[in-house]
């Protein structure tokens, strides 16, 4: 059984009312008829280009955007039917590392209280025994602990993002949708990144939907590979058939763009 699965899951959003208070004025398709399966362990990486509905995906499945139609199973479980106390239960199985490090963290808290918050809402931990947990998961990705009395102001754009993992593993999660996490930073930093990542995939057992539009960054981690096209999955395999044996034009197009993946 797929540890996740979406099925035919679309999402249509309502574009605004017109000017004088009318109806909507359209509607955009930004995933339409979706299915893909996510097995346990493996890193599916979803590419294409800005708007083709990768992010909108990826939160629905989250179940953090409501779908206009379709299922998204979780351990065979249909999300779409779990009450909202089934789902906090479920949140702790599944989270979130957003692409944004500068906008993602409360500027107000220190590192320390970011980390410990999923810990308060979802778990019963005293002090110490919260404290020993933070100081892991900042050793986990790499920061120093004199990091939990700091603000995140004071680190750089890298060191934030690692800050953002540590607050989604600290509730040993089974599944991480990661959007876009390299394409705020720079290439080195952004390797960094993506090396930590795939080191904290073998030491917490994770699975991840890796979100991004750069098929080099992808290829480097992903297991198999599932290409997004206004709306839809035109073409999805395995790392090695996407990057040498693509079948759709737009795939193509993509390892066109960017001729080192061919290397």
């Amino acid at each position: 059984m797929p540890l996740v699965e979406a099925r035919n899951l679309s999402k249509v959003f309502s574009l605004g009312e017109s000017v004088l208070g009318g109806p909507a004025k359209g509607e955009v398709r930004a995933v339409d008829d979706v299915s893909l399966n996510i097995e346990t362990g493996e890193t599916l990486g979803l590419v294409g280009e800005s708007g083709s509905g990768k992010s909108t995906l990826g939160r629905l499945i989250l179940r953090l955007i409501e779908p206009t139609s379709g299922s998204i199973l979780y351990q065979g479980r249909d999300l779409r039917t779990a009450n909202h106390a089934a789902m906090r239960t479920l949140r702790r199985d599944m989270q979130i590392i957003f692409q944004d490090p500068f906008g993602s963290l409360d500027p107000r808290m220190r590192v320390g209280d970011v980390i410990s918050e999923p810990l308060i809402i979802h778990e019963r931990l005293n002090p110490s025994a919260r404290h020993a947990r933070v100081e892991g998961l900042l050793n986990a990705v790499g920061l120093d602990p004199s990091a939990l009395r700091r603000f995140p102001h004071e680190f750089s754009g890298g060191q934030r993002q690692r800050i953002g993992i540590a607050r989604a593993l600290a509730l040993r999660p089974k599944f991480i949708v990661a959007d876009e996490p390299v394409s705020a930073l720079d290439v080195s930093v952004g390797a960094q990144i993506v090396n930590l990542m795939a080191q904290l995939q073998r030491e917490f057992s994770l699975t991840y939907l890796f979100i991004s539009h750069s098929l080099p960054v992808v290829r480097y981690l992903a297991t198999r590979i599932a290409v997004m096209y206004r709306g839809k999955i035109v073409e999805i395999g395995t790392t090695e058939q996407i990057a040498q044996r693509p079948r759709h034009a737009y795939t193509k197009s993509l390892l066109e763009a960017t001729p080192e993946v061919l290397a």
